[in-house]
């Protein structure tokens, strides 16, 4: 290691520490929000004097309130271009991110988020491009990952957003064969520093590492990498999104991968060097800020991009796009003024919590500690036995005075009656109701009545969506600009055709590389991002069948009786995913096709 290596070392490493300090008040409430949502025994104290300090009881209120409003749906993408003549690219833009969201593992991830955003009031995905990956078409495909936002070390002071920050530091607990397959370095003594980042009550294993990935602001407004593993540096990448390529120095040549060959000891002895498998000569990673096309490159439209000068023989440079932007996104829970991180939901009902875990307790020992008592002689002769008469032998009539029996039974009508209020308090400020969880509502009479209780709650949690829809706009944007800037190859895509059936398509990222009036080369990334609105209707495939349906019947599509009338509508019930749709489809265009079929073979004979 270089002596301005081990200062950039130590200077991230003083950074984390400044950062972590900093932090460390959030981290503390992040483990008391996640003991809370495990279902935490320990009783905070009500009122003074109180000795009870836990309950045999939980009835867990804010895993309830969390779980009634996990979404399993995937926001779906929606792309408008700012120029009318870039709106075929704008669809094959949304076909590209449909077929990525497909094959990425999103409902898993969205399964995570749905659970720690609203428990800690944010997470985070992270989105990273695996150059070694095959991918159809071609090698390299983007890999995105969620993050929870204990392994976050975020610059002090800004609130805002992780874009407003110079850099932060994300610390990732990885398998040390990941970093020797990913970054070639071998680390057989290292150790976990940090596993409590990986939640619960992890134990250091000998078999993880604490990655730590410092992304920075460089000078030139791009992003830069710095991450190490204990002392050990991983990556120093001053533009980690620019093409940094290893390219001999003596005859130029490129080595395929993201990787160097095999080092050798350098002439000088000071450091190895890597040697280049065509002249022997030495490899070095270099930024790379233009491509040079010396073929011809066809576009999809049939238009071709020239490739070298005829004339000077010089290859055409293009430039490199670069995404420059921070690949980690936030999704917040509710945003709240001052904090990075946004509204906890467990905050909210924490101290509701609180005191229904007492009250399951005083219930519980009430409930123990009645029962039926006997009164008896001062020395009875009890006979014990199966039978089901019992026999009291007494010393004298007397003695019969002492018999007693005495049911001493707890009221315990008043707490669970102040339970349904604290309950009730806690779904009120989460904004939860009984249509809403699905339970009996009993002011609501009617259907209709029925469904605007529902909108009214889902309308007080259009706050979260809206945050929700946000970040997952921000995550399709940076989809598509992974994509322009690294695949290379064409890539096929499906897409739909206006009758829903589906259609070939391929991605060309030279479809987005534009000529300016001034001879020079732009890449065209002049779209918008955001989610369909539509989404949350086409979820309900129920309501969405029964509303086409009725449109059907109603003539909303033609005459019902015609056969191309009714083609059309089991296409659009396809397109809903109606079980048994495509069959009933392809028997209809069967019993249209074949009329023509015989009418042409009378004209042939």
């Amino acid at each position: 290691m270089t002596t301005n290596q081990r200062q950039k070392l130590e200077y991230w490493q003083d950074k984390l520490t400044s950062y972590e300090n900093a932090f460390a008040p959030e981290v503390e409430k992040m483990d008391r929000r996640e003991e809370i949502y495990r279902g935490r025994s320990r009783i905070d104290q009500l009122v003074d004097g109180d000795v009870v300090r836990s309950t045999p009881h939980v009835r867990n209120i804010a895993a309830e309130l969390i779980e009634a409003q996990v979404d399993a749906n995937i926001p779906q993408p929606k792309v408008t271009a700012l120029r009318r003549k870039d709106e075929h690219l704008a669809c094959l833009i949304e076909d590209m991110l449909r077929n990525k969201l497909d094959q990425l593992p999103m409902e898993i991830l969205n399964d995570q988020m749905e659970r720690t955003v609203p428990i800690q009031g944010g997470g985070l995905f992270v989105l990273e491009w695996d150059s070694a990956r095959p991918a159809p078409g071609g090698m390299g495909q983007s890999v995105v990952s969620v993050v929870h936002p204990k392994q976050l070390a975020p610059q002090p002071g800004v609130t805002g957003d992780l874009w407003e920050m110079d850099d932060f530091i994300l610390k990732l607990p990885q398998t040390k064969s990941f970093i020797r397959r990913r970054y070639g370095v071998e680390l057989p003594d290292a150790g976990e520093e940090e596993p409590d980042v990986r939640g619960g009550d992890a134990s250091p294993s000998d078999q993880l590492v604490t990655q730590y990935a410092a992304y920075y602001k460089n000078d030139q407004g791009g992003i830069g990498l710095f991450s190490w593993v204990e002392d050990t540096i991983l990556a120093d990448l001053e533009d980690c999104q620019g093409r940094i390529l290893c390219r001999c120095r003596d005859c130029g040549a490129v080595q395929p991968g993201d990787r160097l060959p095999q080092e050798e000891d350098d002439e000088d002895g000071d450091e190895p060097a890597c040697r280049c498998p065509m002249c022997g000569g030495r490899m070095e990673t270099v930024l790379e800020e233009y491509q040079e096309l010396w073929l011809p490159v066809r576009r999809s439209d049939g238009s071709v991009i020239p490739g070298a000068d005829p004339i000077t023989g010089q290859p055409n440079l293009i430039p490199y796009y670069k995404p420059d932007i921070f690949p980690v996104f936030l999704q917040k829970s509710v945003s709240v003024y001052g904090q990075l991180l946004g509204e906890s939901d467990v905050d909210k009902v924490a101290d509701q919590q609180n005191t229904i875990n007492r009250l399951e307790k005083s219930i519980i020992d009430q409930l123990l500690a009645s029962g039926s008592y006997i009164t008896l002689p001062p020395d009875p002769s009890i006979r014990v036995d199966t039978g089901v008469a019992k026999a009291i032998r007494l010393k004298n009539v007397a003695d019969r005075n002492y018999l007693g029996v005495y049911d001493l039974k707890c009221d315990v009508e008043q707490p669970l009656a102040y339970m349904d209020y604290v309950y009730q308090e806690a779904r009120d400020l989460v904004g939860i109701t009984d249509s809403y969880q699905g339970r009996k509502d009993a002011t609501a009479t009617s259907g209709v009545a029925k469904e605007f209780a529902a909108n009214q709650t889902a309308g007080r949690l259009q706050s979260k969506r809206v945050m929700k829809n946000a970040c997952w706009a921000r995550l399709f944007e940076a989809l598509f600009k992974f994509e322009l800037a690294y695949a290379d190859e064409r890539r096929p895509v499906i897409g739909r055709d206006e009758n829903g059936e589906p259609v070939d398509e391929e991605w060309n990222r030279w479809d987005f590389l534009e000529q300016e009036e001034d001879g020079a080369y732009r890449w065209n990334d002049r779209f918008l991002f955001s989610c369909d609105s539509a989404q949350a209707l086409a979820a309900d495939r129920t309501a969405m069948w029964q509303e086409t349906q009725a449109y059907f019947t109603a003539g909303a599509f033609g005459d019902p009786t015609l056969p191309e009338t009714r083609l059309l509508f089991w296409r659009k019930m396809e397109q809903l995913h109606y079980p048994g749709a495509s069959q009933t489809k392809q028997a209809l265009l069967r019993q249209q096709t074949a009329p023509a079929i015989e009418m042409k073979g009378v004209q042939t004979q």
